[in-house]
C-alpha cells in the first residue's frame, strides 16, 4: 500500500489516513489512485463493516493538487488530457464512497476545500473538530468548483451550496452541520474517539442489511417518488428474505439477542442457497 494512505484495521472497522500533510493532503493523481485502490480492496473484504476516512496534519484535504495541475499546462495539448483524466479519476472515486457496501464515515480535523469538501460531502457520515472549516473557494482562483458542486449539491441545500461556490465562502463547522454537510461537532480532541464510536455502532448491525440498504439508499435518490417506492419496496422484499433478517426480528420478539454468527454459518454451508448484499 502507498504510503500516502495508512491503514489501520480494529475488529471490523478499517480507518484509512490520508498521509501527506505537506501539501495538505492535497487529492494528487496519486492520491486519488491510493485511496481508490484501497477503498476497492475494503468494498470486497467481509470481514470490514464501516470505513473512517481521516487525515494527518492541519487539513483534511485541500483540494486537487494546483502545482501538478499547472505542471500539466507544458503538454502539448495544454494539459486538457491531464485534467480530463484527473477530474474523471476523482469523479469516480467519488461515486466509489457511493456504492462501497460498508458506510463511510469522514473524520475531518481540519479545513476541507474544493475537492476535499467534495470528499467530505461523498461520504456516507461525517463527525468534524469544532475547528474545521469547509469551503469550495476555487472561484477565487478563477476556477468554479463544478466537480465538487456535484457531491455538495447534494449534501446541503441547493441555494447554500451556490453561495459557497459563487463566493468562495467557508463555512465553520457549525455551519456545516446546520445545513447537514456533518452529521455533529465535537471538540478536535474528542474526534477520533467520536468517530470510532459512530463506527463501532454501525458495526455492530447485520452487514447484509446495511450493505443492501446503502445501496437501496442511493439508487432511490436518483428516482421520482414512485420509482423510488418501487425501488425501496423491492429492497425491503430482499431484505426480508435474508435468514439473518427473520433470526433478528424472532430475537427481538423472544426479547432476546440475535444469533447472526449461526445463521451465517448456515448460509454457507455446502446446499445452502445464501442470499448477499
Amino acid at each position: 500500500m502507498s504510503e500516502l494512505i495508512l491503514r489501520n484495521d480494529t475488529g471490523p472497522i478499517a480507518r484509512l489516513v490520508m498521509n501527506s500533510p505537506t501539501n495538505f493532503n492535497a487529492l494528487s493523481a496519486e492520491m486519488i489512485a491510493g485511496l481508490y485502490t484501497t477503498l476497492a480492496t475494503i468494498a470486497n473484504d467481509d470481514e470490514i463493516r464501516v470505513v473512517i476516512l481521516a487525515a494527518e496534519g492541519k487539513a483534511f484535504c485541500a483540494g486537487h493538487d494546483l502545482r501538478q495541475m499547472q505542471a500539466a499546462r507544458a503538454n502539448r495539448d495544454g494539459g486538457r488530457a491531464g485534467y480530463v483524466a484527473l477530474f474523471d479519476g476523482c469523479s469516480q472515486l467519488m461515486q466509489l464512497i457511493s456504492t462501497l457496501p460498508q458506510p463511510v464515515i469522514a473524520e475531518v480535523q481540519g479545513v476541507a476545500t474544493a475537492a476535499g469538501c467534495q470528499l467530505v460531502a461523498s461520504c456516507d457520515l461525517a463527525i468534524a473538530s469544532e475547528k474545521a472549516r469547509f469551503g469550495v473557494n476555487g472561484i477565487d482562483i478563477g476556477l468554479f468548483c463544478s466537480t465538487p458542486a456535484v457531491a455538495l449539491s447534494r449534501a446541503i441545500p441547493r441555494k447554500a451550496a451556490f453561495h459557497m461556490l459563487a463566493t468562495g465562502e467557508f463555512l465553520s463547522a457549525d455551519e456545516a452541520a446546520r445545513l447537514g454537510l456533518v452529521n455533529r461537532t465535537v471538540p478536535a480532541d474528542k474526534l477520533a474517539e467520536e468517530a470510532m464510536a459512530l463506527a463501532e455502532k454501525i458495526a455492530g448491525k447485520l452487514p447484509s442489511a446495511m450493505g443492501m440498504g446503502k445501496r437501496g439508499f442511493y439508487e432511490q435518490l436518483g428516482h421520482d417518488t414512485p420509482s423510488a417506492y418501487e425501488a425501496a419496496c423491492d429492497t425491503m422484499v430482499a431484505n426480508m428474505m435474508l435468514r439473518d433478517t427473520d433470526e433478528g426480528i424472532n430475537a427481538f420478539l423472544e426479547k432476546r439477542r440475535p444469533d447472526w454468527d449461526h445463521t451465517a454459518e448456515e448460509e454457507a454451508a455446502p446446499g445452502s442457497d445464501p442470499v448477499r448484499a
